[in-house]
């Protein structure tokens, strides 16, 4: 399946219907965006069946990124039963996000 591009009217069923999801805020313009979207695309093969790996573009959706109290991007959200618990902002290692992957599966 990969990584999901989600919409403001799909993102609440999609996220509560998984166990476990990442979300990452995005738009095609932010560098550091373009930088991180091969880690992501890798969690979503590498999570595959476990974890709904998903993009928002938040030139697309702004009121899903403000919903989320974004502020700068690339933010990640991790939802557990459609409920945030965690997030990382800004450009990080993949590792900073399969800590948090593996520590709530």
């Amino acid at each position: 399946m990969a990584i999901k591009h989600l919409k403001t009217a799909e993102f609440e069923a999609a996220v509560e219907a998984a166990p476990l999801a990442m979300v990452d805020f995005w738009a095609s313009w932010c560098g550091p965006c373009k930088m991180l979207s091969p880690a992501v695309e890798a969690l979503a093969e590498q999570y595959e069946g476990k974890v709904l790996v998903a993009k928002v573009n938040v030139d697309e959706e702004p009121e899903l990124a403000r919903a989320f109290g974004v502020m700068s991007i690339p933010t990640v959200v991790f939802l557990k039963n459609g409920r945030e618990f965690d997030r990382k902002v800004g450009l990080m290692p993949a590792s900073a996000f399969t800590a948090v992957l593996d520590s709530n599966l």
